[in-house]
Parts: structure tokens; C-alpha cells; sequence
């Protein structure tokens, strides 16, 4: 960078203060950012935006005080109050599921890096230049699970029902037998049990016994990508 180039105002969110501080360090190392804080937490980090008015903010995903995706939040916080600041978001998994929470609403000014991105400089000096441009950088790695969940996707059984077959289909996995799902979405019977025996035509369940083709249904159900991706592989059949 020339010297009279003006240096990218950077703010860094890392509740690890080993990491964070090695950060810092790495990038006042380039000689093309200026660090003007490194804070813990994410509402630390929403006030050094609103008090510094940086360039770019570098953030953790999983911050105090639940350590789950208060770096997502703060950077969807941060592109809606403050649309010329970029956001780097750090994660130490390539994660469908946080990759497809931080991008929903956009990807404009956002940048999605696997951790071990902080090691090369370069890269993470590129991203960070990308994003104050309001362009987007996502990690290949990232990139590579998104691929394969949307050809997984593709294939699923689940993909060839209705909005409405989803919803009936959601309320079985949870155990509720027809008049409990014709409550629940304000349907009759009558048109839950149509619902049902689509769902079981579609997924090629129509010559099982009624109970086996719900068991199996839900099976095919939890084990479509976009549950897995929304209950963190964590769901399970009543």
C-alpha cells in the first residue's frame, strides 16, 4: 500500500482474548489496517460501531452470552444501521446453517471465513476491502458445503411437496395424529387426510401399512437437508 494510501478502520469482536489480540496484531502487521478497538462481546462490538464509525467489523459467530449466533445478529445489526460498514464474519466450521443465517436477508458488504482464513493475511485483508466495497467473499470451503446440500437437496423426497404437504407433514413429525394437525393449522380432517395421502403417494409410501407409511414419512422428513440444517441435526421423531 502506498504511504499516503488511507488504511481500512477496522473494528475486531473475539471473545478469546488470545485470539483477538493476535488478530489485532496480524492485521496493524499488513500495514494496511488501522485496529481502532477489539472488544468481547457483541453489544461491545455494536457500540464501538455507533461510537467509531469503522469500515469494517471482523466478529466471532458464537459470542457471549450464549455463544450461539450473536456475531450474525450484530452483523445484520450492523448492515441495517450503519449500510457502509462491512461485516467479516469468522467461523471455526463451515457451517450450512450459519452460512445460510448470516445471508438470508443479503449478501451485500457480508463476508463468511473459516478461522484458519485469519493465518493468511492476505486473504482476510482481500475480504475485508471486499466488503467495504459492499461486495461479498464467502470461504470455498463454505462454498463446497453449500453445493453439496443443494444437490442433497435436490434429491430429497421431501422436495416434491406442497407448502401445505410441508406443514401437515411438520405437525406429524411432532407426533399429532389428523385431528390434532386439522387443529393446529386450522384445516378439517377431510383435508388433512387428503394431505396425508398425498404426502404418502409422493413419497412412493401408498402400499404400506397407515402407520408404517407415517413412521417412514417422518423419517424422510427429518432426514431432509433444510430440517437438518434448521434443527441442527437435532431433531427427533415422536
Amino acid at each position: 500500500m502506498p504511504e499516503d494510501a488511507q488504511k481500512l478502520r477496522v473494528v475486531v469482536a473475539e471473545d478469546n482474548y488470545l485470539v483477538r489480540e493476535g488478530t489485532r496484531r496480524l492485521l496493524e502487521d499488513s500495514g494496511e489496517i488501522e485496529v481502532l478497538a477489539t472488544v468481547g462481546t457483541a453489544d461491545e462490538l455494536l457500540d464501538a460501531v455507533v461510537r467509531l464509525r469503522p469500515d469494517a467489523a471482523i466478529t466471532d459467530i458464537r459470542m457471549p452470552p450464549t455463544m450461539h449466533m450473536e456475531g450474525i445478529e450484530a452483523a445484520h445489526r450492523i448492515r441495517e444501521s450503519h449500510p457502509r460498514v462491512g461485516v467479516v464474519v469468522l467461523s471455526q466450521h463451515a457451517d450450512q446453517a450459519y452460512a445460510f443465517e448470516l445471508l438470508k436477508n443479503g449478501t451485500a458488504g457480508l463476508a463468511y471465513l473459516l478461522k484458519e482464513r485469519v493465518g493468511d493475511l492476505d486473504d482476510l485483508v482481500d475480504a475485508l476491502c471486499e466488503v467495504v466495497a459492499g461486495r461479498s467473499v464467502i470461504d470455498p470451503q463454505v462454498v463446497e458445503v453449500l453445493v453439496a446440500s443443494r444437490a442433497r437437496l435436490a434429491d430429497s423426497p421431501v422436495s416434491g411437496l406442497t407448502p401445505r404437504e410441508l406443514d401437515v407433514l411438520r405437525e406429524m413429525a411432532q407426533g399429532k395424529a389428523n385431528g390434532g394437525i386439522a387443529s393446529a393449522l386450522f384445516l378439517s380432517e377431510s383435508a388433512v387426510e387428503k394431505h396425508v395421502h398425498s404426502i404418502f403417494s409422493k413419497l412412493g409410501l401408498s402400499e404400506e401399512p397407515q402407520l408404517h407409511r407415517r413412521v417412514a414419512a417422518v423419517l424422510a422428513y427429518l432426514r431432509d437437508p433444510r430440517v437438518v440444517a434448521r434443527e441442527g441435526g437435532g431433531a427427533t421423531a415422536v
